[in-house]
């Protein structure tokens, strides 16, 4: 028997590990996303992510408004990569504002790693899970 999947109640916006320049290996952390973007799944919470590069190849600006224009959301996390590093700063704060513009109804939550952007998102909204109360 065929379940559809949960339509989406959360946007996570982050970084694409895979176009960040540098040498340093992406694969742990796409890994983490994948598990972070699992336990949506384990909790019946439908989720979208909208990940963009730093390589130069994105127009964060339209990827991201586009996204956060897709559906009502409920929630957007918007991931420590994006919010954490200094240098990234008016990045951000585009990040934030697209949010508040395109999706002014939603919670914004922000995750400490990309495991734990489940309990960051049901902090928000009402999902059974740590912070949830459902």
């Amino acid at each position: 028997m065929e379940t559809t999947p949960p339509a989406p109640r959360v946007l996570v916006i982050g970084l694409d590990p895979y176009r960040i320049p540098g040498s340093w290996d992406p694969k742990p952390v796409a890994d983490a996303i994948e598990v972070g973007m699992a336990r949506f799944a384990e909790h019946g919470v439908g989720v979208e992510t909208c990940l963009f590069g730093l390589d130069g190849s994105d127009d964060v600006e339209t990827l991201v408004s586009d996204a956060l224009r897709a559906r009502a959301w409920e929630c957007v996390v918007i991931g420590g990569g994006v919010r954490k590093a200094e240098d990234l700063l008016e990045l951000f704060e585009q990040v934030v504002n697209l949010v508040r513009r395109h999706a002014p109804d939603a919670a914004i939550a922000f995750n400490s790693n990309p495991t734990d952007t489940f309990e960051a998102a049901a902090r928000w909204i009402g999902a059974p899970g740590p912070g949830g109360s459902g």
